[in-house]
């Protein structure tokens, strides 16, 4: 493990050196960043990061993005996650697996009242429809792994949340 400065990714060049396969889950929040910090975490440091895994050699990059990223959204979650679609898949790499998963169930150090509120709801609606509204994180690491270990559907693969829970599975 590697720690470092993403003001300064470029300066960390040697750590993204080497490795056949990039996994990035990199993102934030508006609430906690702002508007243009989300921005800059969300898109820039994940575009430069795909940059960087691949001219260190990285052959296949997968990303996790959101269900419903679009870069043509008025939302601006759904449209950063659309233009760092678009970034990632523009590096070059050989393969570029994209997974949207829908909310992400998981159990966070920080206090987010609304997210614990939605993640109650969501996790009592996931019994009755599994893989409809909700993913758990621990699924979505799954699913990246495995597509990893299973040959590719093509040069971009897009994974919406049905695909996920069932590799997950696997």
């Amino acid at each position: 493990q590697e720690v470092v400065d993403f003001e300064r990714l470029g300066e960390h060049a040697a750590a993204f050196q080497g490795h056949d396969v990039g996994f990035c889950c990199l993102g934030t929040t508006r609430a906690k960043a702002g508007a243009d910090g989300f921005i800059r975490v969300d898109r820039d440091y994940v575009a430069q990061a795909a940059e960087l895994a691949r001219a260190g050699g990285c052959k296949h990059f997968v990303l996790q993005s959101s269900r419903g990223a679009n870069q043509h959204s008025r939302f601006l979650y759904l449209r950063v996650k659309g233009e760092v679609e678009n970034l990632v898949q523009a590096v070059g790499f050989d393969r570029c697996t994209i997974l949207r998963p829908a909310v992400l169930l998981c159990k966070r150090q920080e206090s987010r009242p609304m997210e614990w509120v939605a993640q109650q709801f969501l996790g009592v609606m996931a019994r009755v429809f599994p893989t409809a509204y909700s993913v758990p994180v621990e699924t979505v690491a799954r699913a990246m792994v495995a597509c990893v270990l299973q040959p590719g559907k093509g040069k971009v693969e897009v994974l919406e949340n049905g695909a996920i829970h069932e590799l997950g599975k696997a």
